[in-house]
Order: C-alpha cells, then structure tokens, then sequence
C-alpha cells in the first residue's frame, strides 16, 4: 500500500516530525532500526528520575512546538525551567548573565530528562492513528524515480517493500539514505570527547545554567528537577576521556568539578554513571534530492557547547510541516522536488547561523592564547553592560528568531 510519508529514524527528531505530520493529518510510516521498549507491559516498572538520565535543553521555540503538539503537560512533570544564564571562564574575570525576568519572559528554555523525553513521544506515537511504527527494521535500499522513492527493509527474516512520494531521511549522523543517495557530508572533528552526566550539588540551582569555559573544554552545567540535581555536558580532549569515566573515578570526575567551577554550585557530592561520544561537525552537502529530504543529524551534527543541535532539528521540522500543510491544502505532491529545494533554501540562513554561532565559540575558547582570553573576557563584560545585546542574544538563543 503506497504511504504519503515514510521518515526512516525514529529518534526524538523522526517521532517528534511524526507527531507533526499526523496531527495536520498526513499518514506517516515511521521505522526505526531498534527495538523500542513496551510502555505498556505491566511487567515494567513505572518511570522514575534516574540519576543517570541523560538530558536535553529545550529552546523556548522548542517548548511552544510541544505545547502545540498537545504534549507539554506530559513532558513539563521531568522538566525544569531555566531562569538565568551565567557564562565565565576558568581563571578569568569576564563575565555576563542573561536573566528571564530582565528579558520579560518566563524561561529561556527547559531542561528535560531524554528517558522521560523519548517515553511521552513514543507513547503518544503509537496512541496516533495515523502512524505506523515499524521498529527493529534496518533498512538496506533507497532509490527513486520521478514520481516515487522506494524503500526495501530487512525486520529478522522478513523482507520490506515500500513506496511513497516522500521519505524523510533522520536517521542519524552516519545516515545509510544520506549515503545510499550519494549525498556528501563536510566534517571536522573537534578532537573532543563530550563527558555526559547528572550531579548532586550541595546548593540548590535556583534555575541556574553555567557555561564554564576552560582549559579541559567548555562545561555546560544546567538545572534538574529536584532542586540539587544538575546536567553536565563536559567536552574534554579526545584519548583523556577514560580518565573521566567508570566508578573508580567518580571522585577524580568531581574533583575536577568542583576546581573548574569554584564553589557557585556548593559541594559537588554524587556523580551519575558518565558517558561519553566524539565530537565532530557533520554537514550534508545537500539536504533535499528528489523525493527525499535529510532531517535532524543527518542533514547537520553540530558541536553542543550551546544546546543548539536538537532545537535547530526542531525548527526544521517545524518549517517542513508548513510546506506540507500548504502542499496537501491544495491536493498537490507532497514530495514535489522543487518544493522541497525551496524548504531547503528557507532553512540555510538559520542553520548557518547556528552553525557559524557553535563552531566559533568552540575554536575561540579553546585557544589560550592570553592576548585572547583578554579579548573573550573584554567580550565578556562588554556583553553584560552594551544595551540592546542581550536582547538580540537571547532571542536567538531561545529560537524566537530563524
């Protein structure tokens, strides 16, 4: 049976993009390489915080696509709101602080545990009529012709054959459709190693997010539910990160916590299991070809340093649906290549943006160089007291502004 749409992906992206599509009413087939856990078996234990949930900020933009979606009421019990933004640097005196109420908003975004994430948007998945979840299935062609693209997948011993007028490529950084579709990718490895965690602090975060900039690489340090559990996402060098990770070095990883932070945070008392994923920026040559568009990483993988990847993900997502909309208002292709070269084109100075933003803070940093760090610090204060940057800055950091 021909579909509309198939997404290939099933990560917070391919769910979240499915969701979308099904609420304007457009039928989804989504399928996903792994085997998705059942929500629905009374064997499994309820959910809970874990000390080791791993997590992701949510832009301001990001939180109001899950309230349209019908979803923040759900996704809002594992969240906390991030009320101040502090950024510093090891050893240096520059500083500046974005705060919300200045801004007259209510947060600049939300911090939200991935497990807690994944779980309100898979259930809501397969709640929706209108998608079709095939999981465990890895997909092994991707081709097409002027008027269809075609999928042929692989789920145990059974052969998949499907056809649609769109796929929707999110299915990662080393994305199989990117590859089958002989679309290139521009990338630079950072030589990082990105250290991701929960902590206790001794004082409460007050809603506070720290981004610590220093010489082991920038420490992003943001506000949990439970008024002393904080996230950590710490780039160090590549080939140090063994020194970071397993039980044996829970105290060293605090340890040097608590010497690159000082004592803004208190005592840093408990760490969480740690893990860890290189570090590189991953471009697609192109993010639309025929009847196929790249989504989420598979059209950029970008540096974390400011929590922008998955929220840029977002507005893209975001943007894709509207010129779907627009397409089945008036009966038309929902796969039509020229329309989909045009939701490209609509998306680069946004992405460009991002990525410029992302990449320049991580090389700028990372340079000791005093003379610069004089410079980054200068930056730094002339932030805080230059009226009309903040604003500009923070509009574009919650998303406001594509």
């Amino acid at each position: 049976m021909q579909q509309e749409v198939v997404i290939v992906g099933g990560g917070m992206v391919g769910l979240s993009l499915a969701l979308m599509l099904a609420k304007a009413n457009i039928a989804v087939k989504l399928l996903e390489a792994i085997k998705y856990p059942n929500y629905d078996d009374i064997n499994l234990a309820p959910y809970h915080s874990s000390f080791d949930a791993r997590n992701s900020a949510l832009s301001r933009r990001s939180v109001q696509i899950y309230q349209e979606l019908g979803l923040w009421n759900a996704l809002q019990q594992h969240a906390t709101p991030i009320l101040q933004v502090h950024i510093t640097e090891e050893g240096s005196f520059g500083k500046a602080r974005l705060l919300a109420e200045q801004e007259k908003v209510e947060s600049f975004g939300q911090v939200i545990e991935n497990a807690w994430l994944g779980r309100v948007l898979l259930t809501q998945v397969r709640q929706q009529p209108l998608i079709e979840l095939i999981d465990g299935v890895q997909v092994t062609s991707l081709t097409q012709d002027a008027e269809h693209a075609y999928i042929e997948a692989r789920r145990g011993e059974e052969q998949l054959q499907l056809q649609a007028k769109l796929v929707i490529a999110a299915d990662g950084r080393d994305s199989f459709c990117r590859q089958a579709l002989g679309i290139g990718v521009s990338e630079h490895d950072y030589d990082q190693v990105a250290i991701v965690t929960t902590v206790q602090t001794s004082k409460p975060h007050q809603h506070i997010g720290f981004e610590r900039f220093s010489p082991l690489g920038p420490l992003a340090l943001l506000p949990l539910p439970g008024e002393y559990r904080r996230s950590v996402v710490w780039p160090v060098k590549k080939g140090t990160e063994q020194e970071w990770l397993g039980e044996e070095n829970d105290q060293h990883f605090l340890d040097a916590l608590q010497q690159t932070y000082g004592d803004r945070a208190g005592k840093f008392q408990k760490t969480g299991k740690r893990f860890s994923y290189p570090l590189s920026q991953v471009l697609a040559e192109k993010q639309a070809v025929g009847r196929v568009v790249l989504m989420g990483n598979a059209a950029h993988t970008i540096h974390p340093v400011a929590g922008q990847g998955f929220n840029l993900c977002m507005r893209d997502a975001y943007v894709l649906l509207r010129y779907l909309e627009a397409q089945q208002s008036v009966g038309a292709d929902l796969g039509e290549p020229s329309m989909l070269l045009e939701y490209e084109q609509a998306r680069l100075k946004d992405q460009q943006r991002v990525i410029k933003f992302c990449d320049s803070v991580v090389r700028g940093f990372s340079n000791q160089n005093p003379m610069l760090k004089l410079l980054r610090n200068t930056g730094l204060i002339a932030f805080d007291l230059i009226p009309g940057i903040k604003p500009l800055v923070a509009t574009y950091a919650m998303g406001l502004k594509a």
